[in-house]
């Protein structure tokens, strides 16, 4: 590094390391933590931070968007807002002619970022983080008019919670990058004066990394990787879901410009964006330089990536069943509006969210006294008639549908089952041309484990009779030990059932949530304390976060000589 370099940096190591120091203490405590606010109340960013952010995503509307791509030729336009305005925003194209151009390019500032060392590349992430935290109101609006999350979602999945989860996982990297010492002097005693060698340790980088971003959470599921692979050392590459561009291309923007400002290359980090059926993904991913992968999305090309992109660490999460398991309960009242948020949140486009709901046939025992099969489904249906029956409140929590494909689903599964609560269109108040629907409850048999052991992605819920609890454990265990999950959940008063059913999530090696009927969901997973898939089911290969999240990123290399 120049000295300017190195001044700027040092400057950076001091501002940020009483949060680095704060998220360092987090991810061993596992209390709570945020470093980002997550309500976007005047009272919190200040009386002018919307409506600038407002402003700020409205000017990007028809433009060519400000990002430099090596390798790209021409632009691409493929963003559609699921509330129905017109995005037309453009982007340098790259296609499979431009990848060797990217490739060298992204590669060239390496050494200097390695040589930069593990406290200068964490402040230097968390500078970037800063940038973005500042942009936050800007960054919502992109992420609710790409994913189709109702604004508040946004603000707090798409920004506050992502930059959470980001900063945690650049607290990790520095965590696993400095357990050992940067040198040492190695004694041997003998005979006479011991031998002695000085020994240095350095974390290398494995080389560059390919983030594929899904189109409902561009940011919140992009962050984790990108930045557990810039603080460990790698250049990243970001290709955006074609439908979800904004919010990384503002990403990538702001690293491209700390990157510049504090002396490295900006290349380091950058944009490929695409058009709709370039595959750009698959060609970049089995490059020999690309050496990590991290990619949510559909099991297809999850498990494509997994077997042919040999040359590098995949880090997947994929499709699963998540679950709930329900024995008995004491507030059913509670249960019920519990699980309908979970359902409606987001128009259950969320891979946490519930779909396998497992009930005894002779039904369940509650604060009520005994309740049916169909009492069970009633009670979910009337608190949904309770969280949804103001259309301009509902359209807060469903958000927008996210494409053709959800729409498509949730009308084939009408005929898989029983109708127990039938989804509507609302009309949303603000934005007409919003496609907004409520939840579909199917009811089905355990034998119709055909249809509920593959996920159906969208506001589907399969309410299945099983022949007694025991039976709903051993499906639970079955299907997610097949198909993954990234959730689980039971309701019991029996501490030996909430036993039974901790056992089986261990065996099926997925989060479990016991008894939730208050504020907190199953679909929600806090930064810091809880971590968001486990990598011990099909469903995913890897956890945010965790030590093993990011040590494979980087190796240790060590130099040795005498004293």
């Amino acid at each position: 590094m120049s000295s300017t370099t190195a001044s700027i940096a040092d400057t950076l190591v001091v501002r940020h390391r009483e949060t680095l120091d704060e998220a360092l203490t987090a991810i061993r405590t596992r209390d709570h933590f945020s470093a980002y606010p997550e309500s976007p109340s005047p009272r919190v960013y200040g009386e002018s931070a919307a409506a600038e952010g407002k402003a700020a995503f409205e000017a990007l509307l028809g433009s060519m968007f400000r990002v430099e791509t090596a390798g790209a030729a021409g632009s691409v336009t493929t963003e559609r807002s699921p509330y129905g305005i017109e995005l037309e925003v453009a982007y340098p194209r790259l296609t499979a002619a431009g990848i060797d151009a990217l490739l060298e390019a992204s590669r060239r500032g390496l050494v200097g970022w390695r040589d930069a060392g593990p406290a200068v590349r964490a402040a230097v992430c968390q500078e970037i983080l800063a940038r973005l935290h500042a942009r936050v109101f800007e960054l919502a609006h992109a992420v609710q008019h790409t994913s189709g999350q109702a604004f508040v979602m946004a603000f707090q999945a798409g920004g506050a919670h992502a930059l959470d989860r980001a900063l945690e996982a650049v607290a990790y990297a520095y965590d696993e990058m400095t357990r050992h010492p940067a040198t040492a002097v190695w004694e041997k005693p003998g005979r006479g004066d011991p031998v002695r060698v000085d020994k240095t340790f350095t974390p290398v980088p494995r080389g560059v990394g390919l983030v594929i971003g899904c189109h409902t959470f561009p940011t919140w599921n992009s962050w984790p990787g990108l930045f557990a692979s810039l603080a460990t050392g790698n250049p990243v590459v970001v290709k955006p879901h074609p439908g979800a561009v904004l919010p990384l291309a503002i990403t990538v923007q702001v690293a491209r410009e700390v990157l510049s400002e504090t002396g490295f290359d900006p290349d380091l980090v950058a944009l490929a964006a695409e058009a709709d059926g370039d595959r750009l993904a698959a060609d970049l991913a089995v490059r020999t330089e690309v050496r990590l992968i991290d990619f949510t999305g559909s099991n297809a090309f999850g498990e494509w990536l997994e077997q042919h992109a040999t040359q590098a660490v995949v880090f997947t999460e994929k499709a699963g069943v998540n679950t709930v398991v329900i024995d008995s309960t004491s507030d059913f009242t509670a249960m019920c509006g519990n699980l309908a948020f979970s359902f409606a949140l987001y128009t259950g486009q969320m891979c946490t969210a519930p779909q396998n709901v497992l009930v005894p046939e002779a039904g369940i025992e509650t604060d009520q006294g005994h309740k049916s099969y169909a009492d069970v489904a009633a009670g979910i249906g009337a608190a949904l008639d309770r969280l949804l029956g103001d259309d301009a409140k509902a359209v807060e929590v469903l958000g927008a549908v996210v494409d053709d494909g959800v729409l498509a689903r949730l009308e084939a599964a009408r005929s898989q089952g029983q109708v127990l609560v039938e989804s509507r269109s609302i009309e949303h108040p603000g934005w007409p041309e919003a496609r907004v629907r409520t939840p579909l409850l199917v009811g089905l048999a355990v034998a119709d484990e055909a249809v509920f052991s593959a996920e159906c992605f969208g506001p589907v819920v399969y309410l299945v009779a099983t022949s007694s609890t025991e039976v709903s454990l051993q499906t639970f265990v079955r299907t997610v030990t097949a198909h993954g999950a990234m959730t689980a959940s039971v309701y019991s008063t029996d501490p030996q059932v909430l036993d039974d059913a901790r056992a089986a999530a261990l065996d099926a090696g997925v989060a479990l949530s016991e008894n939730l009927t208050g504020p907190v969901f199953v679909n929600q997973s806090a930064a810091f304390s809880d971590f968001h898939g486990t990598g011990a089911n099909p469903a995913s290969t890897a956890a945010f976060t965790d030590g093993a999240f990011v040590a494979p990123r980087f190796r240790i290399v060590q130099s040795r000589r005498h004293a």
